[in-house]
């Protein structure tokens, strides 16, 4: 059965974009992308201090992150159905009212669970952006094409997530960690406004349901697809070993090295730009090696210094410069693999590329929130929990990936 609606989506990967539809800017899209993981990140560094803030502990404090991390995948998971049925844009500004709403809650939270409910509420939001802006790129383009427009938007969206916690850091330190969510809200402002002078609608063949009931079905129409399944768990998995890092990498820093949560932002840096060079050398030579040999290397590229990272760890001689230095090597591979998996988990049909888009945002983001929870409760004086996580997500994405290529 898996078979029979591989083939059958197979005629419809390839379909021709339609003609005549106003395709927005690369850089309206890159920003709509950037608010979710900007949101995101920017809040990182001033983890350890809020634990003092609000008299809380550091698991519950880590909710911030988990809590964010699920409501993407929900977000995720609710935005693309709706998109293939009402459109792109009416779902895009609805979910920016809301991402603007949980931003008020957290402003005014006097205590750690409402600003982990205010999270909630961005994450919900600002998870249409990261959503439509690939369901917008396969309305207009073809697969190979698209997993290089998908390269470009990525590799130009990490500046948001590097100057994250670069600013996050700088802002906790100078004025608290209201000041951070001030920033965010004035970020979210520039983003509407280019959305609304420049994103058009681009999905116009909204007749392939008549239901709400058969949007929700189609997630297990592509969840039978071999080829969907491959494509979708290889991203999810990849991203969770990254948000295992980004889950202790600033207690690694600040409590482990004793280094600041500034200090955190900079050496993020390195992993945003060792990503973005993944994703700019994955759009350049997109069109000349297949999606398919680009997730191939790239996976095995993250889980071969997974590995050294490891050995490192466990030979007691890790240092702060070779953490983040190994790091940066996966997050290269990672740079190959994302792209081009996000670009085949919306071709494999594209009249449901918004419900993929979701399903497959969804799983990236539950299973990467379950990692990092793992390492939020584990991490104590050693950087091991993180590494271990690490090493298991890129493992399994390596594997998700052999699984969706196997062919009978």
């Amino acid at each position: 059965m898996s078979n029979q609606i591989d083939r059958d989506a197979q005629g419809r990967s390839d379909a021709s974009p339609p003609a005549g539809v106003r395709r927005p800017p690369l850089w309206s899209l890159i920003l709509i992308t950037a608010l979710s993981p900007f949101a995101l990140q920017v809040l990182v560094p001033a983890m350890p201090g809020l634990v003092d803030d609000f008299g809380s502990s550091r698991g519950v404090v880590g909710f911030s992150l988990t809590g964010y991390l699920l409501g993407m995948a929900v977000g995720q998971l609710a935005c693309g159905p709706l998109s293939d049925r009402y459109g792109r844009r009416p779902v895009l500004f609805g979910g920016l009212v809301v991402f603007f709403v949980g931003s008020v809650f957290c402003l005014v939270a006097t205590d750690i669970w409402p600003l982990i409910a205010g999270r909630v509420l961005q994450a919900l939001g600002a998870s249409a952006g990261m959503v439509l802006s690939r369901a917008i790129v396969r309305d207009l383009y073809d697969r190979e094409r698209a997993a290089q427009m998908i390269a470009y938007i990525t590799a130009g969206m990490i500046v948001a997530p590097m100057a994250g916690p670069v600013v996050g850091g700088y802002l906790y330190e100078l004025f608290g960690w209201q000041s951070v969510f001030w920033f965010v809200m004035a970020f979210g402002a520039v983003v509407t406004a280019a959305c609304i002078a420049f994103v058009h609608e681009t999905h116009f063949d909204r007749g392939v349901t008549t239901s709400m009931g058969e949007l929700w079905q189609g997630f297990g129409f592509l969840l039978r697809m071999r080829r969907f399944r491959g494509y979708a768990l290889q991203v999810a998995f990849t991203t969770a070993s990254f948000y295992s890092f980004l889950g202790g990498a600033s207690a690694v820093t600040v409590d482990i090295f004793g280094q600041s949560a500034s200090d955190y932002g900079w050496w993020f840096v390195m992993i945003s730009g060792s990503y973005m060079t993944g994703n700019f050398i994955s759009g350049r030579i997109g069109m000349r090696v297949s999606s398919d040999k680009m997730i191939t290397l790239g996976t095995t590229l993250s889980m071969t210094f997974a590995f050294a990272l490891l050995v490192v760890t466990l030979s007691g001689s890790l240092t702060l410069p070779v953490f983040f230095l190994l790091s940066g090597v996966m997050s290269i591979g990672n740079g190959f693999s994302m792209p081009n998996g996000f670009a085949g988990a919306v071709s494999v049909d594209p009249t449901r590329a918004g419900t993929a888009s979701g399903l497959s945002g969804a799983l990236q983001t539950a299973i990467g929130a379950l990692l990092l929870t793992v390492v939020g409760y584990t991490l104590a004086d050693s950087p091991l929990p993180v590494v271990l996580m690490m090493l298991t997500g890129s493992v399994l994405a390596w594997f998700a990936h052999r699984h969706g290529m196997r062919r009978r």
